[in-house]
């Protein structure tokens, strides 16, 4: 919850309007809770134990990919947030990579996301790790829409992986 806060107050900073309507925050991080119970949630630790980056592995969010999609074809990203501490690392690159890795590994062609139809640095970003816009939804009870895939097979970032531990509860 760190890392979201973290990344909230950076966006303001930049003047980017994401993630601040009120209400907001909190059904955002009540879903999030419902991920991490249910083990879509994985963290990436520094040495000392604090947490420079988090990745969710979601279900396909059905406001936005259709069944012409495919929705099961893809594993789908969402809430990836890097701790300013990690910039200039690749780290958010390298998590996109390790999606990358599961969805290969259980036999899926895509790694799609969708971000805030406004934030277009966020999707320029995306864009510039392979990423290829698929169109846009704008729903009018949601604030996201802008959906993205690429295919599974990209790794963008072979000399760096990020390795799975699972840690014993």
């Amino acid at each position: 919850m760190k890392l979201r806060v973290e990344a909230e107050e950076w966006l303001a900073a930049a003047g980017i309007d994401q993630w601040r309507a009120p209400g907001f925050r909190d059904r955002a991080l009540a879903k999030w809770q419902v991920d991490i119970s249910e083990g879509r949630t994985w963290v990436v630790p520094d040495g000392d134990g604090a947490l420079l980056g988090t990745i969710t592995l979601a279900r396909p969010d059905l406001d936005f990919w259709t069944k012409a999609d495919e929705p099961d074809s893809a594993v789908y990203v969402a809430k990836l947030i890097t701790a300013r501490s990690a910039a200039g690392q690749n780290l958010g690159g390298r998590l996109l990579d390790w999606a990358a890795g599961v969805a290969q590994g259980q036999g899926l062609p895509w790694v799609r996301l969708d971000v805030w139809r406004d934030n277009v640095k966020l999707q320029r970003y995306y864009l510039n790790e392979g990423f290829e816009h698929v169109r846009t939804e704008a729903p009018s009870h949601r604030l996201s829409g802008w959906m993205a895939q690429r295919p599974s097979s990209v790794v963008r970032y072979p000399e760096a992986p990020l390795l799975t531990h699972d840690t014993p509860r």
